[in-house]
Formats: structure tokens, sequence, C-alpha cells
């Protein structure tokens, strides 16, 4: 289970680029999400601004070792969740 303090504490800090490696792996739960909403993969897309092919990707994808941060921010932000509530750690 996540801890609320943050999913990955201190990661701001001498971050390169806007690409996160979780050190281990990590499943986004995009279909369960969408489904609650009601909403296709096509929407969530469509609502977030992140390209269709990446969101597919990742919803397809049993296990991610490296996520762009600025399309999980997007995707947290477009289902009205915390980051936290959009990961589940398979592997650390």
């Amino acid at each position: 289970m996540l801890q609320r303090q943050g999913f990955f504490p201190g990661f701001y800090q001498g971050m390169p680029t806007h690409y996160l490696s979780s050190m281990g792996l990590v499943r986004l739960k995009i279909r369960e999400l969408a489904e609650e909403k009601g909403w296709t993969l096509k929407e969530v897309a469509d609502r977030s601004g992140i390209v269709y092919s990446t969101v597919r990707s990742y919803a397809r994808r049993p296990a991610i070792a490296t996520v762009d941060f600025t399309a999980l921010h997007k995707l947290a932000r477009t289902f009205d969740v915390l980051i936290e509530d959009l990961v589940e750690i398979i592997e650390e």
C-alpha cells in the first residue's frame, strides 16, 4: 500500500527530466478509473490532453519501469485522484 507522504519522496530534487524511473515496476489504474467514470480510453486521452497511444499503452501494460511524470500528473487531475491512487506498486 502506498503511503500518503508522497509517491517518491524527494524526487523533485535533482530530477534531470520529466521521466520518472520507479526503481521497480508500477501499474497505472487507468482502466479501472475510466470505468468508474464511464469513460473510454479515448475520452481519457481527450480530457487529459495526453496522446491516445500513450494512454492506451499505460492502460494495457501490466508493469511499467519508467513513467512520464507529466502524464501521471495530468491523469491524476483528470480522474480527480492523488497520484498515489493512480499508481499500484508491482515490484519495489
